[in-house]
């Protein structure tokens, strides 16, 4: 399964990490220059969940998914009910 959220696409993304040395100018100096750059990796804050998530054909299946922690906070998770005796008529789908 891949680094990458379920609902946003949020995945790891790449840049560089950069070393400044030197003396200011106002200091007396030739002002900063880079001395190291280095490659570094940016991740998404990324949690597993039990989630329900549309299979294709309309129904909805209770799946572990990645998911950023930004979609969790969005309410695009929908989580699963804890237990199966707690389902009323309306959480079954149900309407009389």
């Amino acid at each position: 399964m891949a680094y990458v959220c379920h609902f946003t696409g949020k995945k790891t993304t790449f840049g560089k990490k950069r070393a400044w040395a030197g003396q200011k100018i106002s200091k007396g100096g030739f002002g900063l220059k880079p001395t190291g750059i280095s490659r570094r990796t940016f991740r998404p804050n990324l949690q597993n969940v039990d989630a329900m998530v549309d299979d294709g054909d309309g129904q909805l299946v209770r799946k572990r998914i990645k998911v950023s922690t930004k979609a969790i906070r969005m309410g695009l998770v929908i989580k699963p009910l804890k237990r199966k005796y707690g389902y009323t008529a309306q959480q079954k789908g149900e309407h009389h």
